[in-house]
C-alpha cells in the first residue's frame, strides 16, 4: 500500500554477524533527517534478507508498510478474536487463524466494495463499522435460514442433546 505523502528518510545498513542466529543479518539505522542530532524519529531494523535484497530503499519501503501490519493485528485482536482460543495442538492454531485472516480479508473486500453498506444506514468509514454491518447481515441470514429449514436446524440441535421448540 502506498504511502500517503511521500517523505525523504536516511537509512544507513551493515551487514552483521549476530551470535546464537544463523548466518549473517542485515542492521539498518532509519532518521527523517540528514544527521542524528536533527532527526525527530530514529527507527532501527534488522532482517534476515540477504544483503542484495535489503538495500537501503527496501528497507523505507519495507518499514513504511509495516502499519498496516499492525492495523490488521490491532483488528484482528480486537474485534476477531485472533487471541481468544482454546486449543492444544499446532494444527488447530493453524486453523484458528486461517478463519481470522479469511473473516478479515472478506470483511475488508466487502467493506472496501460497498457490499455491506446496505446493510448500515451510516456509512462505513471503519473496519469496525464494517464489522458490525457484517455481524448484522449474518444475523439476518441465519434467522431467514431457520425460519426457510427449521427441521434441519432442528435435527442439528438434537445431535448435540438441545431441545429447538
Amino acid at each position: 500500500m502506498p504511502l500517503e505523502e511521500p517523505r525523504t528518510v536516511w537509512v544507513a545498513t551493515i551487514e552483521v554477524y549476530m551470535p546464537q542466529m544463523s548466518g549473517k543479518r542485515i542492521v539498518a539505522i532509519q532518521i527523517n533527517a540528514a544527521g542524528f542530532a536533527e532527526a525527530s524519529e530514529v527507527d532501527y531494523f534488522i532482517t534476515n534478507q540477504p544483503k542484495e535484497i535489503a538495500s537501503a530503499e527496501w528497507i523505507a519501503l519495507a518499514y513504511s508498510q509495516r502499519n498496516w501490519i499492525e492495523v490488521f493485528y490491532r483488528e484482528a485482536k480486537g474485534w476477531l478474536g485472533i487471541h481468544e482460543y482454546e486449543i492444544r495442538d499446532e494444527r488447530s492454531m493453524h486453523n484458528h487463524w486461517t478463519l481470522v485472516f479469511t473473516a478479515h480479508s472478506l470483511i475488508q473486500y466487502q467493506h472496501l466494495t460497498g457490499g455491506l453498506q446496505r446493510w448500515s444506514k451510516e456509512p462505513l468509514k471503519t473496519f469496525h463499522d464494517a464489522l458490525r454491518a457484517y455481524k448484522c447481515a449474518v444475523e439476518f441470514l441465519m434467522v431467514r435460514w431457520i425460519n426457510l429449514f427449521p427441521g434441519v436446524f432442528a435435527a442439528h440441535k438434537a445431535n448435540r442433546g438441545l431441545v429447538w421448540a
